[in-house]
């Protein structure tokens, strides 16, 4: 009973972070417009930091311990800074659909790093799901793109926030094993906020002259999409594989799909919303477990004759 009250606990985790990430693309494309890729990922942090370090001292969390240091300077390099950085950046010089398609081969890395690294096992199960998901995130992203809208920069900026981002899963994981999920998360976006603080000039030069609304949605993009969804994350992820977790993001291009639809009123054509569907059933799939067979039952193996003895009853 306490097992399968952790794994809802823990899907439920990560329902809540895709989501949030998912709405992240949304407010993106206000404080984009506004702010340069590297002061938008200041102050994204700086705002994330700032929740998460209240919620410390409210916790009384503490220091993670040493042998955790290690995994959270990784992922809060790899993942809080370098990688917020790049894909600000690389999506002012791809089309979303290009960029979306590019970061979506981060899951496939994850799950061979996490193989290799971290002893994840790979069930055919896992292996066709993701597969089923990169299928459908191709196709969301090819019916997103608009023709040359793509530069190499942009390509290789996207691969290289692909890259940033399985590294920092990977390096998150073991961390987990000796600190709390609040305790990685909060340390590793400290980490990334000063990695970004050579950009501090620009947030405050740009800050003064943007629009309420851009900045606003900074602020959101640090309390809800980065203190909230990666504490969720590092929730469910430490209880469950790195390959598995990083498979459930494939849920983001379907949610962004929708979202877009109801919040900005983009209407998908039918390959959107088919490879969305997609995306979502191949989630399903990997997050689904074989049914177990039941076993067969014990027969007592039948009596042997015995030897008929003087002893025997006539």
């Amino acid at each position: 009973m306490n097992h399968r009250r952790t794994e809802l606990l823990a899907a439920g985790a990560a329902t809540v972070t895709v989501i949030l990430w998912a709405s992240a693309f949304v407010s993106i494309r206000s404080a984009g417009a506004a702010y340069s890729p590297g002061a938008l990922a200041l102050g994204r942090l700086l705002s994330g930091a700032l929740a998460l370090g209240v919620i410390c001292l409210i916790r009384r969390e503490g220091l993670p311990p040493r042998s955790a240091w290690r995994g959270i300077a990784v992922s809060g390099v790899l993942w809080f800074g370098f990688y917020m950085v790049v894909l600000n950046w690389g999506e002012q010089q791809v089309d979303a659909g290009t960029a979306a398609l590019v970061v979506n081969i981060g899951p496939i890395l994850i799950a061979l790093l996490g193989a290799r690294l971290l002893g994840d096992a790979m069930p055919p199960r896992l292996l066709a799901g993701m597969a089923v998901s990169f299928a459908g995130a191709v196709t969301v992203g090819l019916s997103m793109s608009d023709d040359g809208g793509a530069s190499v920069l942009g390509v290789i900026l996207c691969l290289l926030a692909a890259i940033a981002y399985a590294g920092g899963v990977v390096a998150q994981k073991p961390a987990l094993g000796s600190a709390t999920p609040l305790q990685v998360t909060t340390f590793g976006c400290f980490t990334g906020a000063v990695v970004c603080l050579p950009f501090a000039g620009q947030l405050v030069s740009e800050a003064a002259d943007a629009p309420a609304s851009a900045t606003l949605n900074m602020v959101y993009l640090g309390v809800f999409p980065t203190a909230l969804a990666f504490t969720t994350w590092a929730y469910a992820l430490a209880r469950t594989t790195a390959s598995r977790m990083g498979a459930t993001t494939y849920a983001v291009p379907a949610l962004v799909v929708l979202m877009s639809w109801l919040a900005l009123g983009e209407v998908p054509g039918l390959l959107t919303l088919a490879g969305g569907t997609l995306c979502l059933a191949g989630v399903a799939v990997s997050r689904s477990r074989a049914r177990r067979t039941a076993a067969a039952p014990v027969t007592a193996p039948e009596p042997q004759p015995q030897p008929e003895s003087a002893s025997d009853p006539a």
